[in-house]
């Protein structure tokens, strides 16, 4: 099992920015493709942005696209998710989770270990 400890998130205005961290512990890191979900008040969860094992690929969701980057360093175990020009539908809990594979999948049904997410909130 990969222990997931999400961090960064907070209130911020509409434009800002915010740098969310993930970080594992317990199994080797690196192998493992990783993804940011939200979910918003009376909302399910839906995919943000997934990176691969090794980084080369990632994905993003339409509505982040062009506005948020997800990022690892696995020599830290840790991936991040800078997002900018934050809009107050980006309000939502955040969780990073781990697949037990290097390849990312969009899909949270694919994912083993969650984080316990934390708070964004943009204000407008």
């Amino acid at each position: 099992q990969v222990q997931l400890v999400e961090s960064g998130g907070g209130l911020v205005q509409a434009g800002g920015s915010l740098r969310l961290s993930c970080a594992a512990s317990g199994r080797t890191f690196s192998p493992f493709a990783m993804g940011w979900f939200r979910q918003a008040p009376g909302k399910e969860r839906e995919f943000v942005a997934t990176i691969s094992g090794r980084g080369g690929i990632t994905n993003y969701a339409d509505s982040v696209k062009g506005r948020y980057t997800i990022s690892r360093d696995n020599a830290k175990n840790t991936v991040y998710l800078q997002m900018n020009s934050l809009k107050p539908e980006d309000t939502a809990v955040y969780y990073c989770a781990a697949r037990l594979s290097a390849v990312s999948s969009i899909k949270s049904t694919e994912y083993a270990s969650w984080g316990q997410g934390t708070q964004v909130t943009v204000s407008s």
